[in-house]
Order: structure tokens, then sequence, then C-alpha cells
């Protein structure tokens, strides 16, 4: 893509969020982040090798001082509609948000069709990339930030709850909380350590794209280990839920959600479900080929809200934050 698209992409995308939230303030964030391979690289000595800049829109309620502030992570179709309403409904509450596009700086339209154009960890960086860049900005609370993902985004924020993780890209800094929504946690650290980041997942049971059971043992591991985690299962609930649209299908979407978990070491290599060996070469490519030769790979899944879906998710989402990062408003 060249520079002069890439920047109308930029404009297209984020431009027309800061137009429809109308925020008292927003400036278009450049994050340093990376492309690493694995969670084992993301984590090694000197980091990834793969280094770029993605783009993010700050919004803010005023200028006059710093606000709470919430990350959000848009899943495998990029920054959507609902992404920007819930940016827009967080920023009336009261708080500051950090909506990000992974996608723009990588060439990527969507991952619906194929999560292998980079990979899981690379999201999970960019996480904590953006924590690192607003950790020092003048309009937000350095000691409140919070990250809410979607889908994609979800398993990139449950990553990035790790304390391993966090520390190895960003030492020193941590979430104040951590709201996975719809999160496919197909890969998970065996021992998972979120020190004093307040995790919360939420997912319909009826959810095509990610595994309830998967998300469970995460929240439950969490737990076992010491953290504060919750989950909530909505019934009758598909994928995307919150979005104001009707239940429908994704043909071109490919999923597992059935696959084995794969666990991950404490340096972050991947350990190999059949063998019980961590092994740092280890891929998601090599797990998603691995679940498809097993013949949990499927085609095709279902999307969407249904009746009063929307709203309890909203309801949700404000509660967490405001358990969590306070009531700005007060």
């Amino acid at each position: 893509m060249s520079s002069a698209a890439y920047d109308a992409r930029v404009n297209d995308v984020l431009r027309a969020a800061a137009d429809e939230i109308a925020a008292p303030a927003t400036e278009h964030l450049r994050i340093a982040t990376a492309n690493p391979r694995n969670v084992h690289e993301a984590m090694s000595p000197g980091g990834p090798a793969e280094r770029l800049d993605i783009d993010a829109l700050l919004v803010a309620p005023g200028t006059d001082r710093t606000h709470p502030t919430v990350v959000v992570v848009p899943g495998s179709s990029g920054v959507s509609p609902n992404h920007v309403r819930h940016t827009a409904t967080l920023v009336e509450a009261g708080y500051a948000v950090c909506l990000v596009d992974p996608f723009g700086a990588r060439s990527v339209e969507s991952t619906v069709a194929n999560q292998a154009q980079y990979s899981f960890a690379a999201s999970a960086y960019d996480v904590v990339a953006a924590l690192a860049t607003l950790g020092t900005h003048p309009l937000v609370d350095p000691s409140a930030i919070s990250a809410q993902g979607h889908s994609r985004g979800g398993s990139a924020v449950m990553l990035a709850a790790m304390r391993p993780f966090v520390h190895a890209v960003a030492p020193g800094r941590s979430f104040a909380g951590i709201y996975a929504v719809y999160p496919w946690c197909g890969q998970q650290f065996l021992v998972p350590d979120v020190g004093s980041t307040v995790v919360r997942g939420i997912i319909g049971d009826r959810d095509e794209w990610c595994s309830v059971m998967a998300v469970q043992a995460q929240i439950h591991a969490i737990r076992l280990r010491g953290g504060d985690a919750s989950l909530r299962i909505v019934p009758g609930a598909h994928h995307s839920f919150d979005r104001l649209e009707d239940v429908h299908d994704l043909p071109e979407a490919r999923v597992s959600p059935n696959a084995p978990i794969e666990y991950l070491a404490d340096d972050g290599a991947m350990i190999d479900p059949l063998t019980g060996t961590p092994d740092p070469r280890r891929t998601d490519v090599d797990q998603f080929r691995a679940a498809v030769a097993a013949g949990f790979g499927q085609r095709g899944a279902r999307l969407g809200g249904q009746g009063d879906e929307p709203r309890l998710f909203r309801d949700d989402m404000l509660d967490f934050h405001r358990s969590v990062l306070g009531d700005p408003r007060r």
C-alpha cells in the first residue's frame, strides 16, 4: 500500500469515527508496535525484529485534566460502527477512549477468512504498546487505563492482562482492568498471573466463533491463581451480540472453536497439546493447521444482536469500567 493510500485509509477510518463522536478533544496517535511471530518472540530479550507504527484515535471529554481511559480494540472486521458507538458511549460517560486501528498499517482489510495474516501475539503487542503510549499522554491518567477488546481483540486484551507478557513488552506498566468481549481463548498462559489487573469476560452461549468452555477455563484459571476475574455468559446470544444488526451468516468465516487450547510456557513458548512439549518456534499457523487436520475447522458462522442484547452489553460494559476506573462524572 502506498503512503498516500495508507494516509487516505487512516482518514477514512479514524477521521470518520472522530466526526461521528464529535467529542471536545480528538487526536490521531501513532503507536510504536511490532509483528512478533509468536508470544515467545514478543517476550524475548530485544523483542521482535519487525517493527511498525499503527494508528489510533484518542477521544477525550475535555482538555482541562487527565482522564481514566479505555483502550478499545476491534475484532476480525477492523474498526466497525459498533466500536465507534461504544467509544461514544464511554466518552459520554466521562472516559477518554483510545480506539485502535490494527489493520491499516498492516494492509489488512479483514481476518475473518484468514486469521494468520498476522499473529495473535502481534495483536496483544499492539494493546500493550498502546498502554505504553498512553502512559505519558497529558490527557490520560496513567494509573487508570483499561482495555476492552472484541473477538480477536478480546484475545489480545486477555493476553495483555498477563503479567509476564505485559512486563516483557512494557516493563513496569499494567492495566487496571481488562474487558474481554467474546474472546478467542485458544492460547492461554499455563500460569495466568494477572497481578492486580481486574479481568472480566462476556460471551453468548450460542457463540460459533469462540469456545465458551475455553473462556470459562481461562477465567477459572486466573481465579485459581489468585486473580480478580469474572465471566458473564449471555443466554441465547451469538457472536457480536452487541451489534445493532440482526443475526446473520458470514459464509467466508473460518473457525475452529472446539480445537484444543494451546498453553504457553512462562517464556511464551507454545506447548504442543499432543506432546506437552514447549516449542519456541511453534506459531499460530502450526496451531491452525493441526486443528484443521484433526477435523475441527469449520466454514461459516453467525453473528449479530437480537432483542435487548445490545442494551445488556452496554450496561455491563459501563458497570465494569466504573467498577475498575470509577465514575468520572461524580
